[in-house]
């Protein structure tokens, strides 16, 4: 069993009405896209924004990371639009 922080930021934070949660995961392995595939199997907003009709980006513990790559228990994955600079 994973047990995962979640956070959530920029119009995710909104949309979702959440900053974010703790998730419990009951396999003992997993990656990002298996977090995904918990949150929009949740149907509704949840769908809309992680489904990837959008464009995301997301960090485990504060690094960035690419949806294949490993989530362990005691993670913090964060989840929010791309940063884009000036």
């Amino acid at each position: 069993m994973i047990n995962i922080q979640l956070l959530f930021f920029g119009r995710l934070r909104e949309v979702l009405q959440s900053e974010g949660e703790t998730l419990q995961l009951n396999v003992p392995s997993a990656t990002l896209v298996d977090v995904i595939s918990v949150l929009t199997a949740r149907g509704g907003v949840w769908a809309e924004e992680l489904s990837g009709n959008r464009a995301l980006a997301y960090a485990i513990d504060r690094r960035f990371a690419k949806l294949v790559d490993a989530v362990y228990d005691g993670a913090e994955v964060a989840i929010f639009p791309p940063i884009t600079g000036g």
